[in-house]
């Protein structure tokens, strides 16, 4: 059908990838970050989230991790040390490029919320979410209609402990994982190949059956603790203190 003469024509919006939920100082030091909504995701393991990043603002994410400034978005996680699963210069660092060139707007609910209803939420594709506010995390994870998350700084001075139901504590050993149960955590714990499961474990649907996250959904904080067998670029680096645990058949 071809345009009326002198019709005005409607520009059309330019699609939206991502939007910004936070930025201000991380919780854990002080130093200055972002949390960056993406709303598309390739990832097999997850199925198509919608991601969330908690990055440095100020500085590319490898040279945070590098220089030991990624503390302000993954605090004491034991993995920063070359056992993280996430490499750092591919998504984190695309996401960080787009920020940098404007291309994500501040959330505005009146214009966004649309944009996460129906999805389902994965917090923290890199970074910790407890580095961001507690109301933060909470509100995108509100806006969808599940979640999951995972965080490492139960022990930080400056946790905050509502984080306990909103994710899962991450564990890395039995012993740890027991003791962060009893703080009133569900645990999701990095094990060794071969680690049995203790009896309140149920082996990551992701590594058993294949099922992805979007649809399974046993890691919104709540409902189930949950064990892995360490994967990534770094997982032969990797070393659990393991302590007598209950096969399960």
């Amino acid at each position: 059908m071809s345009i009326l003469k002198g019709a005005i024509k409607i520009k059309a919006r330019p699609k939206l990838n991502g939007v910004i939920l936070y930025e201000g100082p991380s919780m854990l030091d002080g130093e200055p970050i972002v949390v960056i909504a993406t709303l598309k995701s390739s990832n097999i393991k997850t199925g198509n989230m919608v991601q969330t990043w908690i990055i440095r603002s100020d500085m590319k994410p490898q040279l945070a991790l590098d220089t030991g400034a990624d503390y302000s978005i993954c605090g004491s996680c034991p993995h920063r040390q070359g056992t993280c699963y996430v490499t750092v210069w591919q998504a984190p660092s695309r996401v960080y490029d787009a920020y940098k060139a404007g291309s994500y707007p501040l959330f505005d609910p009146d214009i966004h919320a649309e944009l996460f209803m129906g999805r389902k939420i994965r917090l923290g594709a890199y970074g910790d979410p407890a580095a961001a506010p507690f109301e933060v995390m909470q509100g995108v994870a509100d806006l969808g209609i599940g979640h999951t998350g995972y965080t490492h700084q139960i022990m930080h001075k400056n946790f905050d402990k509502r984080f306990i139901g909103l994710c899962m504590v991450s564990a890395d050993s039995p012993k740890q994982a027991a003791k962060y149960q009893a703080m009133g955590a569900k645990t999701f714990r990095v094990a060794m190949a071969g680690d049995s499961l203790a009896s309140d474990e149920a082996e990551c649907y992701a590594d058993s059956q294949g099922l992805q996250c979007i649809d399974c959904g046993l890691c919104e904080g709540t409902r189930q603790n949950i064990a892995i067998t360490v994967h990534g670029a770094g997982a032969s680096k990797f070393k659990t203190a393991m302590i007598p645990t209950v096969q399960v058949a």
